[in-house]
């Protein structure tokens, strides 16, 4: 055993086990220090007696009806209806606090900053450029095989009439008829 002096922390963690088992034998130094120090002899007594009473005191018994009540009331919250989801997590914030939504709050944190992480490193997630209306339709005309066989028609069309001097027909193959001017 340690007789050494004792200060009021150390027998503050020795003063459970001199009023749980007062059948053990306390340490010399935890008996000195109670004697020497009014204050922790006060809360020493003050420990006893709060036990003492502890130990006269006896649980009352339940009501014959407990049993019953607690199965109607069990019945009841069955058939109640269920909350949503929202409703729930109101619930769940408004009694427990916020130490159970740490977890959730943090993986959507990590949530945001992977989904907004693509911007950051310089991806683009942009739709290509579109090329201008000109060049659009000269690749529309590279495309278009019947375009090109009309145009090799009409040139056709055309050197027959130069070499025979008639007048040009136009697309549909009827001949054009010349207009008189308007009159003035």
């Amino acid at each position: 055993m340690n007789n050494s002096p004792m200060d009021c922390t150390a027998f503050q963690n020795e003063l459970p086990d001199l009023v749980l088992t007062p059948n053990a034998r306390p340490s010399l130094a935890a008996v000195a220090h109670l004697r020497a120090c009014p204050p922790c002899s006060e809360e020493y007594l003050s420990f006893q007696s709060t036990f003492a009473t502890l130990d006269q005191w006896t649980a009352p018994e339940p009501s014959s009806y407990f049993e019953q009540k607690l199965a109607v009331r069990i019945r009841e919250e069955q058939a109640a209806p269920r909350m949503s989801w929202l409703e729930r997590l109101r619930t769940r914030i408004a009694l427990n606090g916020n130490h159970n939504l740490r977890p959730i709050m943090v993986g959507a944190l990590a949530l945001v900053l992977v989904a907004s992480g693509g911007g950051i490193a310089g991806i683009n997630y942009q739709r290509p450029i579109q090329p201008s209306a000109t060049v659009n339709d000269l690749q529309i005309l590279d495309r278009n095989e019947q375009a090109f066989q009309s145009l090799d028609e009409l040139q056709q069309d055309d050197d027959s009439t130069q070499q025979n001097g008639s007048q040009p027909s136009s697309i549909d193959g009827n001949a054009a008829t010349p207009v008189a001017p308007p009159a003035s």
